[in-house]
């Protein structure tokens, strides 16, 4: 199948090469010529305009956004809405703002256009790992690019089954994919999905922030643990009810740096954690962790802890985010 990724940063030009390494036609743009070169250079073919990117199709055309949220998504997508044509496919698999979405689906679908949006998990690791996808959109333009999603996704893997799952379920979701629902579904689901990560996030943060101050010469001395980080999480990674692909990037930052003094603590948000705590008002329904997680991260800005920096290296982990943004 061929479709144009339109953003080649660290996760778009990741979904890009998977893609191509499943046997997919690329069609690659980004305003970086270098980030579009190197993936001629694996195979893809390369656009220098979202008009050459559009011109490079003989018949549907596909186009997946892989963009920051907020206004450049925005532009992208009104200007592709103008390159397409009726019966084409627009894809934001970005963290667009689920409300955003219906909006753009209603005006799209004026044009006969399809809008889907695909909420994207995986980060720097997904060209290897896959992407675990949240997908909302109309059945039959999800249904078209369903070759791509399970090209990007996971796949069954070595993880044991789900017992006494239906035997008639969909089997996308055990392959890491799922049709949430219409336009606007996937980045709900995925922006429920990040305000947890902030939650399991500050758990593993404050609770290495009060091993590490069991050395404190605030306390008697008798209680006093000079404790081994490290190992701790080592350890944990084994067999432990809190053991995580999180715990195991904690472990990776420890391991190489113990004080994590490559961190300064300064912890951003990408908007996901607030869109999560928005929705929960509306719902009335009580985020007392997800909302703490993300107060917390408001509060590293001004004043760091070492919990922080353990946040900092999480994130820095799965998604290359360098701090404060």
């Amino acid at each position: 199948m061929r479709v144009a990724i339109i953003g080649l940063g660290r996760m778009g030009a990741g979904i890009a090469r998977r893609l191509m390494r499943a046997g997919h036609d690329v069609i690659a743009y980004d305003v970086s010529e270098e980030a579009v070169a190197r993936l001629v250079e694996q195979g893809g073919m390369g656009a220098g305009s979202l008009e050459e990117a559009a011109s490079r199709f003989t018949g549907q055309k596909v186009f997946w956004v892989m963009l920051p949220a907020g206004e450049i998504t925005e532009t992208t997508i009104a200007r592709l809405a103008d390159l397409a044509a009726p019966g084409d496919i627009v894809i934001d698999g970005g963290n667009s703002f689920y409300k955003d979405d219906i909006r753009r689906a209603k005006a799209l679908a004026a044009k006969d256009i399809a809008y889907v949006d695909v909420g994207t998990s995986g980060g720097v690791w997904g060209l290897d790992r896959g992407f675990s996808m949240m997908v909302g959109g109309p059945d039959d333009a999800v249904a078209t690019i369903d070759p791509i999603l399970d090209a990007l996704a996971p796949g069954l893997g070595t993880i044991e089954r789900t017992a006494d799952r239906a035997a008639d379920a969909d089997p996308r979701p055990e392959k890491g994919y799922i049709h949430a629902g219409p336009a606007g579904a996937g980045h709900f689901v995925k922006m429920v999905h990040n305000g947890i990560e902030y939650g399991m996030m500050a758990a593993f943060a404050e609770g290495f922030d009060i091993l590490k101050s069991k050395a404190s010469d605030k306390l008697p001395e008798d209680e006093r643990f000079d404790l081994n980080l490290p190992d701790i999480a080592e350890a944990w990674r084994r067999g432990s009810v809190v053991s995580s692909w999180l715990l195991d990037l904690t472990a990776e930052a420890l391991a190489r740096d113990h004080a994590l003094d490559g961190f300064a603590g300064n912890v951003a948000d990408s908007g996901e954690g607030r869109w999560t705590v928005e929705a929960a008002m509306e719902e009335a329904v009580p985020a007392y962790v997800l909302s703490a997680a993300l107060y917390a991260r408001y509060r590293s800005r001004s004043e760091t802890t070492f919990g922080d920096k353990v946040l900092s290296a999480m994130r820095f982990g799965f998604g290359g985010h360098v701090e404060g943004k």
